[in-house]
Order: structure tokens, then C-alpha cells, then sequence
């Protein structure tokens, strides 16, 4: 059996020829495919390991009814999370961007990482209020004290000057890593801030595998991928200066704040 689900227009074009005497253009395949309703496509991260938690649904409905109902009292709520780590350098990074032709960027052909430049971490904060992301950048290790120092940031730099008559604070996040709910030192640190900034703190964290769900990954670090797609992170400040320069049709702002 023959599969060419991966082959080329123009491939399928010779193949038909080559193997049924079937002459025609690659356009003509194109639209052939597209009238039966194919197209190429990704893998998509959507089936579970393991059995899921009958409770599943419940918990996501719990999630949103909180967010809602902060929302409406006008309460600040904050999805947080750490993107992944970036290697700094003049490495390739994923992506295509425009330029003159046959004038491709030149990266290095290995993407050993280079000590002196470290890597990144990026934390971020969503602000569903308002749609605004907050990014602070870390050069260290992804830890409980960075996490809960992130959302520290936030709150001085943008959250008590957008929320003054706050008195309660919501927080959604993975239920592993840095901010993860077996984390004692997270729980701490938390509640360190809650006494810092007199805000009684909530924490919403989604079940295991369901960090997709998590509005900072599809309302702001989506974006910050899509932005600097293409270009390497030469340096902290180029990456700062990316990440920075976020934005969207929908209006989103992102504040920067390098730790």
C-alpha cells in the first residue's frame, strides 16, 4: 500500500505520472486534496497517559467558576508559569522571518550551550483582567524563591497600581515545576508574599497534564515564540528586547523585568 502523506505536491505530481500515466499539475493536486478536505497537519498534544481523573471535568469547572467569580468583584487573577529555558548564543532557533534572498541568518552549526552566556528563564504572569503579561527574566535555576519572586515583581511593578482596593488575589498554575502543589517551599514562599502584601492568596493549580489549559501558554509565551521565531538569542538584551516588543491584534502589553 502506498502512503504519501508526506510527500511533496509536486512529488505526488511525478509519482502519478511515473506509476499510473496520470499527468497533471501540482496545483491541480493541491486543489484535488483540498476539495476531499486534506491537509497537512501537526501532532497535537492531546491524548493523556494514563487513565484520566474522573473528577476531571469538575476540577476544570471549579478553575473557571473561581476565575469568574474574582473577575466580577473586580479581583486580580494571574495565570503564572516558567517558558522554557533558553540557551543564549547565536544558536538556530526554530521559525522563519523574512529576508532578502539567498541571505539566510548564519548560526553556529552546533548548539553546545556556552557557559559564559548562561541561559534564560522567563517567568511569566498573565493578567486575564486586563490581558498583561509580565515577564521577569531570571539567569539562574527555575526555583520555588524565582517563581514566587516573579509574582512579587509583578504585584509592585504593575498589580497594586492596577488593583489598589484589592484584598484577595487569584493564582493559576501547573500543578509540577517551580509552582508545583508538592512543592513545600512554593507553599511557603507564598505565604510569605500573602503577609507581605496583605492580600489573601488563592491558588488554582490544573491537574497533571493539562498545562495547555494554562492561559499564560496560549495568551502570552505562544506569542513570545512567534515573535522571536527565526532570530537567535545572541544575548540577554536581545532576548529581553523580543520578548519586550510582544504584542497582538487583541491588544496584548508585556511589561519586562530582568531579575
Amino acid at each position: 500500500m502506498l502512503t504519501w502523506t508526506t510527500e511533496s505536491l509536486r512529488s505526488i505530481q511525478r509519482k502519478l505520472a511515473e506509476k499510473y500515466n496520470i499527468k497533471t499539475s501540482h496545483v491541480t493536486v493541491s486543489a484535488i486534496l483540498e476539495s476531499l478536505g486534506y491537509s497537512k497537519q501537526t501532532n497535537q498534544k492531546m491524548l493523556q497517559v494514563g487513565e484520566p481523573h474522573p473528577d476531571r471535568n469538575a476540577q476544570f469547572e471549579f478553575i473557571n467558576n473561581k476565575a469568574k467569580e474574582f473577575l466580577e468583584k473586580g479581583e486580580p487573577v494571574i495565570s503564572v508559569d516558567t517558558k522554557k529555558k533558553e540557551d543564549i548564543g547565536n544558536f538556530k532557533n526554530p521559525g522563519l522571518e523574512y529576508r532578502q534572498n539567498k541571505d539566510p541568518r548564519k548560526v553556529l552549526d552546533h548548539d553546545f550551550p556556552i557557559k559564559e552566556l548562561r541561559k534564560i528563564a522567563p517567568y511569566g504572569v498573565y493578567n486575564l483582567n486586563y490581558n498583561i503579561g509580565f515577564v521577569n527574566v531570571g539567569t539562574s535555576h527555575d526555583t520555588a524563591e524565582f517563581a514566587v519572586e516573579s509574582i512579587s515583581r509583578w504585584w509592585e511593578c504593575v498589580g497594586k497600581h492596577t488593583f489598589p482596593k484589592a484584598t484577595k488575589l487569584l493564582i493559576t498554575c501547573e500543578s509540577g515545576g517551580s509552582n508545583g502543589y508538592r512543592t513545600w517551599l512554593w507553599k511557603y514562599q507564598i505565604s510569605q508574599l500573602a503577609k507581605q502584601i496583605n492580600l489573601e492568596i488563592h491558588v488554582c493549580h490544573f491537574p497533571p497534564g493539562t498545562s495547555k489549559w494554562n492561559k499564560v501558554e496560549h495568551r502570552l509565551f505562544c506569542y513570545i515564540s512567534r515573535n522571536w521565531q527565526g532570530k537567535p538569542l545572541i544575548s540577554v538584551e536581545a532576548a529581553i528586547k523580543l520578548i519586550g516588543s510582544t504584542t497582538t491584534t487583541t491588544g496584548l502589553k508585556v511589561i519586562l523585568n530582568r531579575l
